[in-house]
């Protein structure tokens, strides 16, 4: 039995699902990057998805946000159909995105930031500012006199204020610093367990995304290779290289 056809049985129907892609083949225009993906996420679990660089990674969160031409198959969000459902309306419907280029406003304060995404919710200003101390620290400074570490901060505390209920992160290690990494860290493991959310973390650093989740998604030329427990990958170097190609 191959990897991914060892799923664990949270990409069973039978099982309620936050997130999920159904045969879903998806890309740029006719250009078909992703094939026949089958990922469930349930309500308050989370992942990593890893892989090399062009493997689909982004593409797979581009897909879930309507970012992509949709080639085949469905996302459903709690059961509904997004198929057709415009970008702003999947995140009113309970998606966060946290993308690569981290996207804020750099004409605007971090008060600002946060205020254009603020909705009702469990997420306020205050229990972001718990996770995000530095923030506070600098809610008049524009988003351009902040550091990449602040403008990653800021990225995720805007997403989070949206009070999703599915939050998708791309690669918000990426470009920083040793120590800033182990603190984003930090803060990733305490949304995993405080948060509630279903999160779904692309990442590249192998052991942030092992740290983070207790279940990985692989790709490989836009298709699922593995998807199953953490530690056995954490675990077998060897394995991960097969699958992967990489190790951080």
């Amino acid at each position: 039995m191959s990897d991914a056809s060892s799923s664990d049985a949270s990409s069973s129907d039978a099982t309620p699902s936050a997130l999920r892609l159904r045969g879903v083949s998806a890309g740029y225009g006719e250009t078909v990057v992703l094939e026949d993906i089958d990922l469930a996420l349930a309500p308050g679990e989370c992942i990593s998805i890893i892989g090399r660089n062009g493997v689909g990674k982004t593409t797979l969160l581009s897909t879930v946000m309507g970012h992509t031409t949709l080639h085949a198959g469905e996302v459903l969000l709690d059961g509904h159909r997004l198929n057709g459902v415009p970008s702003f309306r999947r995140a009113l419907a309970g998606i966060g995105f946290v993308p690569q280029e981290r996207e804020i406003f750099p004409s605007l304060s971090v008060r600002e930031n946060l205020d254009v995404a603020a909705r009702p919710g469990l997420w306020s200003h205050a229990r972001v500012f718990e996770l995000f101390p530095r923030l506070a620290e600098r809610l008049d400074n524009m988003g351009n006199q902040l550091s990449g570490g602040e403008q990653q901060m800021l990225s995720i505390a805007r997403a989070l204020l949206t009070n999703p209920t599915v939050l998708l992160m791309d690669e918000p290690t990426e470009g920083l610093a040793p120590v800033l990494v182990e603190t984003l860290t930090a803060v990733l493991k305490r949304l995993r367990a405080d948060s509630g959310l279903s999160i779904v973390l692309v990442e590249q650093n192998s052991r942030v995304a092992f740290a983070f989740s207790e279940r990985a998604v692989i790709l490989d030329k836009g298709r699922i290779v593995y998807d199953g427990a953490s530690a056995p990958l954490a675990a077998d170097p060897d394995r991960l290289v097969k699958l992967i190609g990489i190790v951080e």
